[in-house]
């Protein structure tokens, strides 16, 4: 068989078009949501995992981050059971997420909940929160063992610490604190941060752990007074809240001779069974959201640990944390039975 040179020529010619069109063309495009995206809070207005979440998505709007809207949904019934059994059960779709605290691991140990961390995929470690010692400005203790003296000199039951929920990360930080010193409170439960902060400020409760975001307000007004950081290092914003004191200021609980630390998760989560794709999205997204520079002004104001993580050693923490609290739990006699 004879090959004219006018054939190989129309043939490499065909070639150097097709392989032309094929370099020319657009790649696949990266996943994006296409319709509106629930961000789910697990409990109540008002408290820091609330607050983070609204601030994440009005970032979001602001800078036009994604095409679509992003609504929050708080679902904090049965202590976040609500909010996470939603969450666990729309397997597979991308348009949903829930930023979690303590009760990812208090409310499955706690409860009869049918529910588990690993239900869902993590994203994105946000911060960690702290949780600090108040009480109303108007009581005359100083430092935690001023007040922690007079707890103990009044009898059990006497004193009313409030908190966040029953058998989550308050009352586990309160019966630490009551093992530690042989003080013993009325725990009287919440459904948010805010609630909480309200009622030191109306002298309902004696004390709080609240969040510095949930209480922040009430300190510069001057009705609330921090009197210890439960971390191992003090808070480093130095900037002043109020006229006289900024979060820095704050001393340790374990330097004042109240040897209770505890940290929290600020985490965003999605349903399983996501694929990376759709991860790699939202950690990029939230990538963008801490790069606003309202972010910073953000975390200085909550004063929170800027510890951030993703992909396997987000996961990892995550499963020591679980460790964690379920030694926690059982000691604190919260398990399920």
């Amino acid at each position: 068989m004879i090959i004219s040179t006018y054939q190989v020529r129309g043939s490499v010619a065909l070639l150097t078009a097709v392989a032309a069109t094929v370099l020319s063309a657009p790649a696949f495009a990266a996943w994006e949501p296409i319709k509106t995206v629930e961000f789910i809070v697990p409990a109540g207005t008002g408290g820091g995992a609330d607050q983070m979440a609204r601030f994440i998505q009005g970032t979001v709007a602001k800078y036009k981050l994604m095409k679509h809207a992003m609504v929050v949904i708080n679902k904090g019934g049965g202590a976040g059971a609500e909010g996470f059994l939603d969450v666990k059960d729309t397997k597979g779709d991308p348009h949903k997420l829930i930023i979690t605290l303590s009760n990812l691991f208090t409310t499955p140990l706690s409860t009869n909940t049918p529910f588990n961390w690993r239900d869902l995929t993590p994203v994105q470690m946000m911060a960690l929160d702290e949780f600090v010692l108040w009480v109303n400005a108007e009581a005359p203790y100083k430092t935690p063992k001023e007040y922690i003296e007079a707890v103990k000199k009044a009898g059990p039951g006497k004193f009313k610490m409030g908190g966040t929920g029953s058998k989550q990360e308050d009352q586990i930080i309160t019966v630490l604190i009551e093992k530690l010193t042989g003080a013993k409170f009325t725990y009287i439960s919440y459904r948010g941060g805010g609630d909480v902060a309200v009622q030191l400020a109306g002298k309902h409760v004696d004390s709080t752990v609240n969040n510095p975001i949930e209480a922040v307000a009430l300190w510069r007004a001057g009705t609330l007074r921090p009197l210890c950081v439960f971390d191992s290092k003090r808070m480093p914003y130095k900037a002043k809240i109020t006229k006289t004191m900024s979060w820095y200021d704050i001393p340790t609980c374990r330097g004042t001779g109240l040897s209770v630390e505890y940290l929290m998760l600020r985490g965003i989560f999605m349903p399983g069974e996501v694929t990376q794709d759709q991860v790699n999205f939202y950690i990029d997204l939230l990538k963008k959201v801490r790069a606003a520079p309202e972010w910073k002004t953000f975390m200085e104001l909550g004063a929170f640990n800027q510890t951030v993580m993703s992909g396997k050693d987000y996961e990892a923490w995550v499963a020591r944390e679980e460790a964690r609290h379920f030694l926690l739990m059982k000691d604190a006699g919260f398990l399920v039975h």
